[in-house]
Protein backbone atom coordinates (compact mmCIF):
# COMPACT_ATOMS: atom_id res chain seq x y z
CA UNK A 1 0.00 0.00 0.00
CA UNK A 2 1.21 3.04 -1.09
CA UNK A 3 0.66 4.88 1.52
CA UNK A 4 1.79 2.70 4.56
CA UNK A 5 5.33 3.08 2.29
CA UNK A 6 4.92 6.93 2.13
CA UNK A 7 4.40 7.32 6.68
CA UNK A 8 7.05 4.66 7.28
CA UNK A 9 9.27 6.76 4.99
CA UNK A 10 8.39 10.04 7.49
CA UNK A 11 9.13 7.76 10.39
CA UNK A 12 5.03 7.30 10.98
CA UNK A 13 2.65 4.17 11.71
CA UNK A 14 0.21 4.22 9.42
CA UNK A 15 -2.81 4.19 11.89
CA UNK A 16 -6.32 3.29 10.77
CA UNK A 17 -6.90 7.54 11.47
CA UNK A 18 -4.10 8.69 9.59
CA UNK A 19 -5.23 6.64 6.63
CA UNK A 20 -8.48 7.74 6.55
CA UNK A 21 -7.27 11.19 6.88
CA UNK A 22 -4.93 11.53 3.85
CA UNK A 23 -7.51 9.18 1.73
CA UNK A 24 -9.96 11.71 2.75
CA UNK A 25 -7.77 14.77 2.05
CA UNK A 26 -6.84 13.48 -1.31
CA UNK A 27 -10.26 12.59 -2.48
CA UNK A 28 -11.90 15.85 -1.62
CA UNK A 29 -8.59 18.07 -2.89
CA UNK A 30 -9.21 20.97 -0.92
CA UNK A 31 -11.04 20.78 2.42
CA UNK A 32 -11.46 22.02 5.78
CA UNK A 33 -11.31 19.71 8.84
CA UNK A 34 -14.39 19.77 9.32
CA UNK A 35 -14.87 18.53 5.33
CA UNK A 36 -12.77 15.49 5.99
CA UNK A 37 -14.42 14.78 8.95
CA UNK A 38 -17.86 14.56 6.99
CA UNK A 39 -16.12 12.73 4.17
CA UNK A 40 -14.82 10.11 6.47
CA UNK A 41 -17.84 9.77 8.63
CA UNK A 42 -19.57 8.30 5.52
CA UNK A 43 -17.63 5.07 6.63
CA UNK A 44 -16.22 5.68 9.66
CA UNK A 45 -18.59 7.74 12.05
CA UNK A 46 -17.06 6.70 15.11
CA UNK A 47 -13.97 9.24 13.86
CA UNK A 48 -14.06 12.68 15.36
CA UNK A 49 -13.20 15.84 14.65
CA UNK A 50 -10.60 16.23 17.58
CA UNK A 51 -8.83 12.97 15.88
CA UNK A 52 -8.78 14.36 12.60
CA UNK A 53 -7.33 17.84 13.87
CA UNK A 54 -4.37 15.78 15.55
CA UNK A 55 -4.25 13.82 12.90
CA UNK A 56 -3.94 16.45 9.91
CA UNK A 57 -1.30 17.93 11.90
CA UNK A 58 0.91 15.30 12.23
CA UNK A 59 0.51 14.78 8.25
CA UNK A 60 1.67 17.87 7.56
CA UNK A 61 4.44 17.83 10.21
CA UNK A 62 5.88 15.39 7.92
CA UNK A 63 4.55 17.02 4.59
CA UNK A 64 2.02 14.74 3.36
CA UNK A 65 -0.43 17.51 3.72
CA UNK A 66 -0.38 21.32 3.75
CA UNK A 67 -2.92 24.29 4.92
CA UNK A 68 -3.92 26.86 2.71
CA UNK A 69 -5.86 30.30 4.05
CA UNK A 70 -8.80 30.22 1.03
CA UNK A 71 -11.03 32.65 3.04
CA UNK A 72 -11.68 34.24 6.07
CA UNK A 73 -12.30 31.17 8.05
CA UNK A 74 -10.26 28.17 9.10
CA UNK A 75 -7.40 26.91 6.99
CA UNK A 76 -8.00 24.23 4.14
CA UNK A 77 -5.64 21.23 3.85
CA UNK A 78 -4.91 19.54 0.44
CA UNK A 79 -1.80 16.77 -0.53
CA UNK A 80 1.32 17.81 -0.77
CA UNK A 81 2.00 16.33 -4.40
CA UNK A 82 -0.78 18.70 -5.41
CA UNK A 83 1.83 21.94 -4.79
CA UNK A 84 1.34 22.63 -8.64
CA UNK A 85 -1.22 25.31 -8.34
CA UNK A 86 -1.31 28.90 -6.62
CA UNK A 87 -5.36 29.60 -5.62
CA UNK A 88 -7.18 32.48 -6.62
CA UNK A 89 -10.14 33.84 -5.10
CA UNK A 90 -13.34 35.81 -6.24
CA UNK A 91 -13.67 38.09 -3.45
CA UNK A 92 -17.29 38.86 -5.43
CA UNK A 93 -18.85 35.33 -5.80
CA UNK A 94 -15.99 33.14 -3.49
CA UNK A 95 -15.60 31.24 -6.56
CA UNK A 96 -11.70 29.23 -5.82
CA UNK A 97 -9.53 29.34 -9.10
CA UNK A 98 -6.21 27.97 -9.75
CA UNK A 99 -3.25 28.68 -11.47
CA UNK A 100 -0.53 27.39 -12.50
CA UNK A 101 2.33 27.90 -10.00
CA UNK A 102 5.53 29.18 -12.77
CA UNK A 103 2.89 31.89 -13.16
CA UNK A 104 4.24 33.48 -9.94
CA UNK A 105 7.80 32.84 -10.89
CA UNK A 106 8.75 36.84 -11.47
CA UNK A 107 6.94 37.93 -8.17
CA UNK A 108 8.36 35.59 -6.44
CA UNK A 109 11.77 36.07 -7.98
CA UNK A 110 11.39 39.90 -7.18
CA UNK A 111 11.05 39.60 -3.51
CA UNK A 112 14.42 37.46 -3.45
CA UNK A 113 16.07 40.04 -5.52
CA UNK A 114 14.78 43.13 -3.70
CA UNK A 115 14.46 41.90 0.02
CA UNK A 116 16.32 38.65 0.49
CA UNK A 117 12.73 37.20 1.05
CA UNK A 118 11.86 33.59 0.16
CA UNK A 119 8.22 33.05 -0.30
CA UNK A 120 5.81 30.07 0.00
CA UNK A 121 3.19 30.85 -2.75
CA UNK A 122 1.39 27.65 -1.88
CA UNK A 123 0.19 28.85 1.65
CA UNK A 124 -2.12 31.51 0.54
CA UNK A 125 -4.82 32.91 -1.51
CA UNK A 126 -4.05 35.65 -4.06
CA UNK A 127 -7.45 37.51 -3.41
CA UNK A 128 -9.04 39.52 -6.43
CA UNK A 129 -12.06 39.79 -9.18
CA UNK A 130 -13.13 36.51 -11.26
CA UNK A 131 -13.27 37.12 -15.26
CA UNK A 132 -17.11 36.59 -14.47
CA UNK A 133 -17.51 39.16 -11.67
CA UNK A 134 -15.86 41.70 -13.39
CA UNK A 135 -17.46 41.48 -16.47
CA UNK A 136 -20.64 42.37 -14.78
CA UNK A 137 -19.64 45.08 -13.47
Amino acid sequence: MAQQHELREKGLRLTPQRELVLQAVRTLGHATPEEVATKIHETHPGINLSTVYRNLETLENVGLVQHTHLGHGGATYHAAEELTHLHLVCGVCGEVGDAPIESSASFVQGLLDDYGFHTDVTHFAIYGTCGSCFNKA
